[in-house]
């Protein structure tokens, strides 16, 4: 069932501070975050300590609007669950490596070999986080390209509506941006 239009409409009303929308919204696009959020959360290690469930209702809650935030429809919305999506999952692995560090706290038992796992994932996250940051700086466009392609797991057809570009563009993009971390991770591990 298409429900496009309605997500539209339900974000319309939300945007204009109808708070109720917020309620009407969720059931209609629950499975498509879930989605997202298994896509984000594919190849984590077990033990760790953030779900897709969990995911999808952090990411919801930071695209709440405070100040008459305007989604232009139904793949703008999406590609801003992505990116709320990646901020949750950065922030989470740079509390889990702040734990790991001490941060005033007593650690609790854990599997050393699942700790040292998830320590080189969320280590890999922040590189490419950090990566991610000076390549927009280059270059914003292909950073949110990768964004959404990478952690969104949009089709190069919904990043091109999205970004309001041609999919020639966002394959372009796509090119220049892999070969652009690709260069930039390889230079920060000789580093």
């Amino acid at each position: 069932m298409d429900t496009s239009g309605e997500v539209t409409r339900l974000l319309d009303r939300l945007s204009s501070g109808e708070r109720g929308a917020a309620d009407e919204l969720l059931p209609l696009i629950y499975a498509e975050l879930h989605g997202l959020a298994s896509n984000y959360m594919a190849g984590r290690r077990p033990g760790d300590t953030l779900q897709p469930t969990a995911l999808v209702h952090e990411a919801y809650l930071k695209l709440l609007p405070g100040g008459g935030e305007r989604w232009r429809g139904h793949e703008h919305f999406l590609a801003l669950a992505a990116k709320a999506m990646h901020s949750v999952l950065v922030d989470h692995a740079r509390r889990r490596l702040a734990q790991k560090r001490g941060d005033g706290a007593n650690p609790f038992p854990f599997d050393e070999a699942l700790l040292l796992a998830f320590e080189e994932r969320a280590t890999d996250l922040l590189e490419l986080e950090e990566a991610l940051e000076r390549l927009a700086a280059t270059s914003e466009r292909a950073a949110r390209v990768v964004e959404l392609r990478f952690f969104g797991g949009l089709s190069n057809e919904e990043i091109a509506r999205s970004l309001e570009v041609t999919p020639r563009t966002v394959e372009r993009d796509w090119h220049t941006a892999r070969a652009w971390l690709h260069q930039a991770l390889s230079d920060d591990d000789r580093a």
